[in-house]
């Protein structure tokens, strides 16, 4: 190979000629600055969220299938299938798509819940038996609250047992873990919670009934127990119907108007604990202003007690509400840290059996006092 004649002047490109000749630096600028005003394309964000969403979309429809044919609680079954996935969270490209699912899909879940209530429904139940149920409410809260200190565990994992026992069991649950957030109580202890609410849940429907048989109740006063005391919505109207149809009418009107009283348990709970993402120097209006998704539970409730939405959206609604928070449970459970799930043992059931069982004896207090 001959070496090049450096003594013949060297000729400049001709940079206008080039086919990608333009300023490169400009069209990287130019990209990015297109990218900020347009957003990022369709395939961009497929790429990002599928993996995680795809893999949340199996197990729940697996867990809707195993509830339709085996009649098992579908969030317990929800859960126990995201913990059993758990490994699937190693890979980085699903964390986006877990992320979405636990974090909107909760919120968005949250505020479709605003349907399943009526204000006329909690009036309809008159004052005493209010009372009585706020009274009951209130104790399972702080029992949670006193389980947690016994065990020694943080106040936030007894405001997250003692609210989910008090008023709707997994959805309260989910509720109150976006506004304690994953800062102050980990995920491996919300799993925990969930799993112990969920089996507590279907332990009552299948036990309630019985005692309330044993204790030769009426139906309206196996009905105020057993809606009174079981934890989520499906059980505690299962476990109504399964004494009798009175029963079961009156533990749903009593179990409904647990489920109204969520957005008030937020909204107390949001002012006494703060938002976890904003530092003590905010201003104090901006340290107890409220979620977003609290706002919207309330606005739907309202809106649903005006009887002016057709039956058909409402029932797509609570179909969307419950996919929404089955989601949220999967990808939550997929995030948590198994090994830390295994540290925690007994202490972490403590705050909801402390909560179950205040629960149940202050219905049944409730009753003998003339509640029901």
């Amino acid at each position: 190979m001959t070496p090049p004649d450096r003594t013949r002047p060297q000729s400049s490109p001709n940079w206008d000629a080039l086919p990608n000749g333009g300023d490169l630096f400009g069209e990287i600028y130019l990209a990015e600055r297109l990218e900020a005003e347009e957003g990022p394309s369709a395939a961009r964000l497929w790429r990002r969220y599928a993996p995680g969403l795809i893999v949340v979309g199996v197990a729940a429809g697996t867990a809707a299938w195993l509830a339709e044919h085996y009649g098992f609680p579908i969030i317990l079954l929800g859960l126990l299938i995201g913990l059993a996935l758990n490994f699937v969270a190693r890979e980085p490209a699903t964390h986006a798509g877990l992320d979405l699912a636990s974090r909107t899909c909760l919120r968005w879940g949250i505020v479709a819940l605003g349907f399943q209530v009526t204000v006329a429904q909690v009036v309809a139940l008159g004052p005493w038996p209010f009372a009585a149920l706020l009274a009951i409410m209130a104790t399972a809260f702080f029992a949670g609250l006193g389980g947690a200190a016994l065990s020694g565990q943080s106040r936030f994992a007894g405001i997250l047992a003692g609210g989910a026992t008090a008023i709707c069991g997994a959805s309260a649950a989910l509720a109150l873990y976006g506004i304690i957030g994953r800062d102050r109580l980990s995920q491996a202890q919300f799993a925990l919670t969930l799993v112990g609410v969920s089996l507590a849940s279907a332990l009552a429907m299948s036990l309630y009934p019985a005692i309330a048989g044993e204790m030769g109740l009426s139906d309206q006063q196996a009905g105020f127990l057993i809606g009174a005391s079981i934890h989520d919505v499906a059980q505690a109207i299962g476990g109504g119907f399964t004494y009798s149809d009175a029963a079961g009418a009156e533990a749903t009107i009593i179990k409904l108007s647990r489920v109204a009283l969520l957005g008030p348990v937020m909204i107390l709970v949001a002012l006494w604990i703060g938002n976890s993402a904003l530092d003590g120097r905010q201003p104090i209006w901006r340290r107890i202003a409220l979620p977003w998704f609290i706002l919207g539970f309330i606005a739907l409730v309202a809106v649903n007690s005006l009887g002016v939405v057709p039956d058909a959206a409402r029932q797509a609604m609570m179909t969307a509400s419950k996919a929404l928070l089955l989601f949220a449970v999967i990808a939550t459970a997929m995030r948590s840290d198994t090994g830390l799930i295994m540290r925690l043992g007994w202490r972490a059931a403590t705050p909801v059996v402390a909560a179950t069982l205040a629960s149940f004896l202050a219905a049944v207090a409730a009753i003998y006092l003339g509640a029901a």
